[in-house]
């Protein structure tokens, strides 16, 4: 695979058509590597397979990343021409175990995998012809076209190794060895392991934003912590090492585990790590494609809670305090061994960036300093949450990339592993997954008196998604509107005595609007096009509250809680499913509904002309549909030409409200005059902006 190697690209130095050269090259050979990850799969009809219950059929994985720059480059504008919608739309959602991603295969009726292949085809030549044509101006920052490019580059390099995890599942005599490049061959008993004393510093975390690589959202930011002296293992934990405690009992020990640990033992039964194999008296390991003889020299491979277990075994076993090493500790390591960043490698310094073999290698292969493995062979599970750094701010088109991980149930993963490519490998890279998540992770471990702080921000302090808090869940004597309410009160004294079911609330926003229904009708389907914003009444309705911060008065904030029950709003909320999802571009699973709300959703859209065209599809026959509009019309959002109104026609006005009128009436018939309905927007606790929607009542005809 030598041929494919690259490195993330230098967005700020280099002559333009140089530049654009080399991002074409980028591309190219991430697109080769990505497919051949799946020559590895023994025929098509695995592609149909799971290799994790938890994650959709691998299928799924081979459409999404070439559907993934579609999409991200019709959000952008860059192109305004889809493929494939439906592709488009089966393919985009779906790759973490959220609540709102849709896993249920009843709503699948997946492609040939023909035909996935020819969309694949006909994408890469998109994004081709937008690599050669769009400006090119250095430096490249995301703000500029090719940034688009560049995300959907690093989004299909961190799915090349999701993926081989998912295969690496997957029965043996589904897939086929030797077909992705050679494993390490050196293969024998563990070195002993040993600690070794890091000396403490003040460490400032945070990608720079003239930093010259590719970054995603969560790296950026401001963050300093003192890192006091600690001492942690020279090299990763081996299998042999953990070997130790598998003989201890320690799967069979419920005090080694964190309740949420032994809880997810009990569940999967789990006697050792998921990979290893017992061979009659000894034991093997999977691979992604085949199985070995345990080579007990090379690091073990688990979970973050088995990793904490372990701690915790040899913690108990020796009298001192053992754990997970920080976020910042682990930083601290790097730079104390003084490891270089990837753009300047000769070669990688480590297992990392496929250079060296397409597996694991032993724990003492690669010195960086006195330790070894400070980067590369396998990731590091660390004990800190994800979490933005101060001054986190969500890119625009990628705004649920970070943020619903910040769950405080996401743990970060640092260093990369042999297959950790791009932004993967660089310093500033933060990754997290689910503590019982298998990636090709295992941990080295610190001992420390010092006690463990863990910044684990309950309270939400997106600034967009604070107000929309406000805006749905404050309400107070002085100002005494909400929208929500009072939209949800009309809703139900139209209908009260009609056979309405099934509603679909096409913006759930943060949610009041869904859990007002919720008492009245027994089925509530409640979308929203941001994981940002739908994470919060998710939470809402899992846990019973929500946390955020408001901005007062200059620096001074308020710290707001929302307790489901005391809003009087818990009955009915088992009713609601909350989902993410592109209005303009729905699955049509979300039809056949008797009640449709489009809450100020009209003005978000790209096109809601072409929403407007296609909504009664979603309706049963008599079925009703509910608007609210201000009309606010931008064109950075709406081309022009997609405006229903607001705009002269022949030297005349046409208001917004006629042409959605003269869209809807071949289908619908209007029920009752427009009315107006006020909207208090939340900015701080002494500033509130007040529009004004135009609701309309329309009925489907027969």
């Amino acid at each position: 695979m030598n041929h494919l190697l690259t490195k993330t690209i230098d967005l700020c130095n280099g002559e333009p058509d140089a530049k654009r050269k080399e991002i074409l090259d980028y591309f190219e050979k991430t697109w080769a590597i990505d497919e051949k990850l799946y020559a590895q799969l023994k025929s098509d009809e695995v592609l149909y397979h799971r290799g994790d219950p938890l994650r959709h059929v691998l299928l799924f994985y081979l459409g999404h990343t070439a559907v993934f720059y579609i999409n991200k480059l019709m959000l952008a504008k860059i192109i305004d021409t889809r493929i494939n919608p439906e592709f488009e739309s089966m393919f985009a959602i779906g790759v973490d175990e959220m609540s709102w991603d849709d896993l249920n295969e009843r709503h699948y009726n997946w492609p040939s995998v023909d035909a996935v292949r020819d969309y694949r085809n006909k994408a890469k030549q998109v994004v081709m012809d937008v690599i050669r044509q769009v400006p090119l101006v250095l430096p490249i920052t995301w703000n500029d076209p090719l940034w688009i490019i560049l995300m959907g580059i690093e989004h299909e390099r961190i799915h090349l190794e999701t993926s081989s995890v998912l295969i690496r599942q997957l029965p043996l005599k589904e897939v086929v060895a030797g077909m992705f490049g050679k494993i390490c061959d050196d293969r024998g008993e563990a070195p002993q392991n040993r600690l070794l004393s890091v000396p403490g510093a003040e460490m400032k975390l945070g990608k720079p934003l003239d930093h010259p690589l590719y970054g995603w959202d969560n790296e950026y930011g401001n963050y300093a912590e003192t890192v006091a002296d600690f001492n942690t293992s020279a090299m990763l934990v081996s299998n042999r090492e953990y070997l130790a405690f598998v003989n201890d009992g320690g799967y069979r020990t419920q005090t080694f585990w964190t309740e949420e640990g032994w809880n997810w033992r009990n569940f999967k039964q789990a006697e050792m790590p998921l990979f290893w194999r017992r061979d009659g008296e000894s034991f093997r390991l999977r691979l992604v494609a085949e199985e070995i003889p345990m080579p007990w020299n090379w690091p073990v491979e688990v979970n973050y809670l088995e990793a904490k277990a372990f701690c915790n075994w040899k913690s108990a076993k020796e009298g001192k305090t053992f754990r997970l090493p920080t976020e910042a500790e682990w930083m601290r390591l790097l730079d104390y061994c003084e490891v270089p960043d990837e753009l300047e490698w000769e070669s990688a310094p480590g297992n990392i960036n496929l250079e060296y073999v397409a597996s694991p290698c032993p724990v003492d292969r690669f010195r960086m300093g006195d330790f070894y493995d400070v980067i590369g062979n396998v990731w590091q599970w660390t004990e800190t949450p994800i979490t933005g750094y101060p001054g986190f701010k969500v890119h625009p088109m990628y705004d649920d990339f970070s943020t619903p991980t910040f769950d405080g149930q996401h743990n970060l993963i640092k260093g990369g592993s042999w297959i950790s490519t791009g932004n993967e490998a660089t310093r500033h890279a933060r990754y997290a997954f689910r503590r019982h998540f298998y990636q090709h992770a295992g941990f080295r471990y610190v001992e420390s008196e010092t006690p463990l702080v863990i910044h684990n921000d309950e309270y939400e302090t997106d600034v967009e998604v604070a107000n929309s808090c406000e805006t749905n869940w404050k309400t107070d004597i002085d100002t005494p509107i909400n929208f929500y309410q009072d939209i949800a009160a009309f809703i139900y004294d139209l209908l009260k005595d009609k056979p309405v079911q099934r509603v679909l609330d096409m913006n759930a926003d943060t949610g009041r609007l869904a859990f007002e229904l919720a008492v009245h009708f027994p089925d509530i389907t409640a979308l929203d096009f941001s994981a940002r914003f739908i994470r919060m009444p998710v939470q809402l309705q899992e846990k019973g509250f929500m946390r955020y911060i408001v901005k007062d008065e200059g620096e001074l904030v308020f710290y707001r809680e929302v307790v489901l029950a005391d809003t009087g709003l818990g009955t009915g909320k088992e009713h609601i499913l909350f989902m993410q999802a592109d209005a303009n571009n729905l699955k049509s699973r979300y039809s056949g509904y008797d009640l449709i709300v489009v809450p100020n959703l009209l003005e978000e859209l790209r096109n809601p002309i072409d929403f407007l065209q296609h909504i009664h599809e979603r309706l049963n026959e008599q079925g009703w549909l509910i608007i609210t509009s201000t009309y606010e019309w931008d064109e950075q959002r709406t081309k022009r030409e997609f405006w229903p109104g607001g705009f002269k026609q022949d030297g005349e006005p046409v208001t917004s409200f006629e042409g959605i009128q003269a869209i809807l009436e071949t289908h619908f018939s209007l029920e009752q005059e427009p009315f107006d309905i006020p909207m208090i927007l939340r900015k701080s606790s002494r500033t509130s902006e007040v529009k004004v929607s135009e609701a309309s009542i329309w009925r489907k005809k027969k």
